[in-house]
């Protein structure tokens, strides 16, 4: 009876240790422990128990290294490159929409003047990361990314102290491209993105890159003015307007569209390059649902007449968040691809015994 326990203790701590570890040497390793072990001992020792748990931790994390240097994780990154140069264009596009048709009923004082040369030049510069990425210029793409990350970190990151939470409010896009340079800086086959994805898939995430642009360019030009004689009624749902509860109906059948758009571009992608786009991409979604839930209303009033300071503990929030999701949906992904390596080993095992 002892022994029995003692066994199950031990198969308990070689569970440390990779499957595919386990499936060669578990048996082995277990013999050796059983035999070393003490009349009547029930435990194992603390020593065993150590050099257990840390020869195992020491042989997933080589395993975990491992993983990254798969084809799928340098496929996932190819993909992600494209994918996020678009969205960064189309968030380009919006805000040029957004600097030349400014809100009817925003005050004068807080109106902005027109797109600069600066917007401008968001828009062209990532849709130049876009076209290189598609054309297989993989290192021009890249540099272009680059150059990106660092404009924003001087235009942007200056005003970290005296304008807070106009940088937070940019952070999204700054993780976007952050992601998107990393992503394209790997080394990948030429044109590897677009053969993933397929005219098709890259058609369906283009239209849903597109009509949300579209739909919240439609929607601003039906703004409501401010005019005091403008006695026409006007409707609105959640930053939606429109003259017509027809045409709110209409705005989000659009953006229904574009998510059915997004839902097809994901299936048209294997299931382990979709996975793991995935999980790329969740940082920056963490990101954004923090930034809009927690730290909403604590950074800065809707008039942008007084900034609260930013403490340590929500700066901290903004780096750590992002990056225990990313960890967590690694581990997440191992997982369940381990849990199906597991079930195909032992059908295979169980094969191999009835022949």
């Amino acid at each position: 009876m002892s022994a029995d326990e003692l066994e199950r203790r031990y198969r308990r701590l070689l569970a440390i240790y990779p499957w595919e570890h386990r499936r060669a040497y578990e048996e082995e390793m277990l013999a050796v422990l059983l035999a070393d072990a003490r009349p009547g001992q029930t435990r194992p020792s603390v020593g065993d128990a150590v050099n257990l748990l840390g020869a195992g931790l020491r042989a997933r994390l080589r395993v975990g290294a491992r993983g990254f240097t798969e084809p799928a994780w340098a496929d996932a990154a190819a993909v992600t490159g494209v994918l996020v140069a678009l969205v960064l264009v189309a968030a380009a596009g919006w805000s040029l929409v957004d600097q030349a048709v400014p809100g009817p009923l925003l005050p004068p004082p807080v109106r902005p003047g027109g797109p600069d040369q600066v917007d401008w030049l968001r828009v062209g510069g990532w849709a130049a990361v876009l076209v290189a990425a598609l054309v297989g210029l993989r290192r021009v793409a890249a540099g272009l990314a680059w150059a990106g990350v660092a404009a924003w970190v001087v235009l942007v990151g200056s005003s970290v102290t005296g304008q807070s939470a106009y940088v937070i409010d940019t952070l999204p896009q700054f993780a976007l491209a952050l992601l998107a340079a990393g992503a394209l800086t790997l080394p990948a086959p030429s044109r590897r993105a677009l053969r993933l994805l397929g005219r098709r898939g890259l058609a369906a995430f283009t239209l849903a890159a597109v009509l949300p642009v579209g739909v919240l360019a439609a929607s601003r030009l039906g703004h409501p003015t401010a005019d005091p004689a403008d006695v026409n009624p006007w409707y609105s749902f959640h930053g939606l307007y429109a003259r017509s509860p027809v045409m709110i109906v209409l705005f989000l059948a659009v953006l229904g569209l574009a998510a059915v758009a997004v839902l097809f571009g994901l299936a048209a992608l294997a299931p382990r390059v979709r996975w793991r786009l995935v999980v790329l991409l969740s940082p920056v979604a963490a990101l954004t649902l923090l930034i809009d839930t927690p730290l909403a209303g604590e950074v800065v009033d809707a008039l942008g007449l007084y900034t609260i300071p930013l403490v340590v503990t929500r700066w901290a929030a903004l780096l750590l968040v992002p990056a225990m999701t990313f960890l967590a949906g690694v581990v997440l992904l191992r997982h369940r691809e381990a849990t199906r390596r597991v079930v195909l080993g032992r059908t295979a095992d169980r094969k191999d015994s009835t022949t």
